[in-house]
């Protein structure tokens, strides 16, 4: 279903990822960290009901979450060591969701399999990255360098 320029589907996994992100930069953990920390059950429950969590204050979902699945402090810190400005989470949420889209497109997959595909894979490493301009980079050329992996 269309809600504005957008499915439903590509606004809740827009909202699971800048989740994940806000949890990940509150936690110090990297993002795979965070969602193995999280669990499936989680982030398919946040991706099924970000309609409704969204409408919420993130910091008190965020919280609940972090709670919920005991997700320990880490010492992963990348929004420190970035030299230049920092993208929010909203920005990143919106490179993730674009990401994990093309892989649950091209391999076929379920959204919150495509999740796990992206936030495990090299691509994850280099968008946290916030000294490099990967996170920048055109959607598609993010989404082939997962499919090929490798950054040309």
């Amino acid at each position: 279903m269309m809600i504005g320029r957008e499915s439903q589907q590509a606004n809740n996994l827009f909202f699971t990822c800048s989740l994940i992100e806000y949890i990940a930069r509150k936690t110090k953990n990297k993002r795979s960290d965070t969602v193995d920390g999280l669990g499936r059950a989680a982030i398919e429950k946040i991706y099924d009901l970000a309609d409704i969590y969204h409408s919420d204050n993130i910091e008190t979902v965020s919280d609940d979450f972090i709670e919920k699945s005991g997700l320990a402090v880490g010492s992963y810190d990348n929004v420190s060591a970035a030299k230049y400005a920092v993208p929010s989470y909203w920005d990143i949420g919106k490179v993730y969701k674009r990401l994990i889209l093309g892989i649950a497109a091209k391999k076929n997959l379920p959204i919150v399999e495509a999740l796990f595909e992206a936030y495990h894979s090299f691509v994850s490493e280099k968008i946290d990255d916030y000294n490099s301009s990967f996170y920048y980079e055109a959607p598609q050329n993010i989404l082939n360098a997962f499919l090929d992996g490798e950054i040309e």
